[in-house]
């Protein structure tokens, strides 16, 4: 097991942005992202970490990034330590297996969201509209159903703390003008597809996942993450049951627990018990085995 790391604060280096789970410093022409174990739900950062869970995030998405380099390039110079800059080295034993050296790209200020299946606040959209995020479906589908064909169904990108909200494609062009926007869908949707396949033969269901996309010497790149648990829901293709809500290996867990509590979804957030820590850093690990073929 890795240390466990809730959050960094490295000397000499400038620490420009710490979001839900990652510490962004600026190491001048490029990027250093550190993926700690800290874990949100509902926008409202959990205070425990969950054991691995920086490094399971790291592997899964160096893993994904590299089965889609013929797709679209992504923002990673190296994951290896050994070739970070030298005012890196000093804090290498916590940045191993769990850092980024990556490219300084423009961020799209949209999240590009994908769903082959209809479930979480997709399916309360559902439910009441027929529709998710203006697209309207086939009547009749229930909970975790499978789509008739995967949808793109971006959001904006909201201030920690705040809620993400879902937004129309027509939106997106407004914020994003046409060409990033249709290439941005474009590539979601590629990608999603190529990785649900590969997923299946794992025995894993890719219900739907996010994407983060920058700009970079002009070119459009992925960036951030890619596919992971917490971008994601996987759940057991051989548990997989319509009609309600599926076993999973993501974050989906804490979020069940969170809803039997009587907590507002708002910080401050509740104390997790350890069990429910030790459950999450389960399906989290078992997820990269599934996957990569890495064990923790």
């Amino acid at each position: 097991m890795s240390q466990l790391v809730m959050q960094t604060d490295f000397p000499g280096l400038k620490l420009i942005a710490r979001g839900k789970v990652r510490d962004i410093y600026d190491l001048g022409e490029t990027l250093l992202l550190v993926t700690s174990d800290r874990i949100s739900a509902f926008d409202v950062i959990m205070n425990e970490p969950i054991p691995d869970k920086g490094f399971v995030l790291t592997q899964i998405s160096a893993f994904w990034f590299r089965q889609m380099e013929d797709i679209v390039k992504n923002h990673i110079i190296s994951t290896d330590v050994a070739d970070f800059p030298a005012s890196c080295q000093p804090y290498a034993e916590i940045l191993k297996g769990r850092s980024m050296l990556v490219k300084k790209a423009k961020p799209l200020p949209v999240e590009c969201i994908v769903r082959g299946y209809v479930s979480g606040s997709g399916w309360k959209d559902y439910k009441a509209t027929g529709s998710i995020s203006g697209i309207q479906l086939p009547a009749g589908l229930k909970e975790s159903d499978r789509l008739p064909e995967p949808i793109f169904t971006p959001s904006t990108k909201a201030d920690l703390g705040e809620h993400d909200e879902t937004i129309t494609f027509d939106k997106m062009v407004e914020i994003c003008g046409r060409e990033l926007a249709e290439q941005a869908r474009d590539y979601t949707l590629r990608i999603y597809n190529r990785a649900r396949d590969l997923a299946d033969q794992k025995g894993i269901i890719i219900a739907d996942t996010k994407f983060e996309f920058g700009v970079y010497q002009g070119e459009l790149i992925i960036i951030d993450e890619c596919m992971t648990p917490d971008s994601s829901r996987f759940w057991p293709k051989d548990q997989y049951k319509p009609g309600g809500q599926q076993p999973s290996f993501d974050k989906q867990f804490l979020r069940d627990y969170l809803e039997t509590l009587d907590w507002g979804k708002t910080a401050p957030a509740p104390a997790l018990p350890q069990e429910i820590l030790e459950k999450t850093g389960q399906k989290y690990r078992e997820a990269l085995q599934r996957i990569t073929g890495i064990t923790v």
